[in-house]
């Protein structure tokens, strides 16, 4: 088992009567990518600063490596900070902006030069150590920033949506380019981030986070394949959900019975033993048969009539309203095409057809929830 980095134990973080951060149990490993996500206001940069000692907690525990940092500053944290805004000194150029920690350090001559240096080569960035932050674009500052906050080598970097300020061409270069720095260096990486497409492009793990907990906490695939609840199923990406309820089956598959009696199978695991439920499907999971067609025999079937056919460039986005009266949204990509641009007008009747094993369950709202955050989790 990996090394634990960073350890929170029943953090929690008040604001006057507002909790920001509501009994956090966590755990993230040496040299992981590991992300916050969630919507402004659900506590992921509260818990992030507490981590870096720019806030206190209220109550609870915060170890770095083993050792009780909870009430520590930041400066006697062996973890730096990189901020949305960079917080490049305007008056330094790129070299002596990437030197500062170095030189406050002490570290002088053939040492200091080298180390910046080869930090400027890990963030491409050769060849501009000379150049004012006024002089380089928003992704250029950005990697100035990490070379700064990576020089003096911390055992964690703490990251505070640092591409929220780029354009979406440039953040996408970004994702890229912040995941293999961190697998180069080897450093853990803490990111807070509100985008899910950036957290599931860079993160080996990501804890989901609502109204100040987490509501799941997973791998990408994991969160993406296997929402546990209504939020994490809505916030990362977009779901079909069915309201049923639960009941028996013979096989490895339980069976939801919808409100029309149509039963959907699913993988009897996910059931986590509530009663009413909400069945869910990704869009892109879903195909389309034709009303005559005979779609595979063990899938899950639903009969509607296309209300809307969107396209959009590699797929098209269809809005079907099907037999138990709730429209359902079915992405298929554009393989083929007709002379309409998609392969389903408007109005036309067909059946949607998924597999059992691409089908989830949430727990139905109003049904009791577990309690978020139990325990550490690793």
């Amino acid at each position: 088992m990996p090394a634990v980095d960073v350890r929170l134990v029943d953090v929690t973080k008040r604001f006057g009567d507002v909790v920001a951060v509501d009994h956090i149990n966590l755990e993230v490993q040496d040299g992981e990518f590991f992300s916050l996500l969630g919507p402004s206001g659900c506590g992921k940069t509260t818990t992030l600063r507490m981590i870096g000692g720019f806030e206190e907690p209220t109550s609870g525990l915060i170890e770095l490596q083993g050792q009780d940092v909870t009430w520590l500053p930041p400066y006697r944290r062996n973890v730096n900070t990189v901020f949305q805004n960079y917080a490049l000194f305007p008056h330094l150029n790129v070299f002596e902006n990437v030197a500062f920690g170095l030189r406050r350090r002490g570290v002088k001559g053939p040492e200091l030069s080298s180390r910046v240096g080869e930090m400027l080569r890990l963030v491409e960035l050769p060849g501009y150590e000379k150049r004012r932050p006024s002089q380089i674009s928003g992704g250029q500052a950005q990697r100035v920033a990490l070379a700064r906050a990576l020089i003096n080598r911390p055992a964690v970097l703490l990251l505070d949506e640092p591409l929220g300020a780029l354009d979406l061409k440039l953040r996408k270069q970004m994702q890229v380019e912040l995941k293999r720095i961190q697998q180069e260096v080897g450093i853990t990486f803490i990111y807070v981030t509100h985008d899910q497409e950036e957290a599931m492009t860079m993160s080996d793990r990501i804890a989901v986070m609502s109204a100040g907990r987490y509501e799941q906490l997973g791998n990408p695939e994991e969160l993406y394949e296997r929402p546990r609840t209504r939020f994490v199923a809505g916030f990362l990406g977009v779901s079909n959900l069915l309201q049923g309820t639960l009941e028996g089956g013979a096989d490895a598959y339980a069976v939801i019975r919808l409100r029309t009696g149509i039963g959907i199978r699913v993988p009897r695991g996910l059931t986590n033993g509530h009663s009413e439920v909400e069945v869910g499907v990704r869009p892109e999971k879903i195909r389309l048969f034709a009303e005559t067609a005979d779609p595979p025999g063990d899938a899950n079937v639903l009969d509607g009539v296309i209300r809307d056919a969107s396209y959009l460039g590699v797929s098209t986005q269809y809005i079907v309203e099907t037999s138990i009266g709730e429209g359902v949204a079915v992405y298929e990509q554009n393989v083929e095409r007709t002379e309409h641009g998609s392969l389903h007008r408007s109005g036309e009747r067909v059946r949607l057809a998924w597999s059992p094993d691409h089908t989830f369950v949430v727990r139905a709202e109003g049904e009791a929830a577990a309690p978020a955050s139990p325990k550490p989790e690793t």
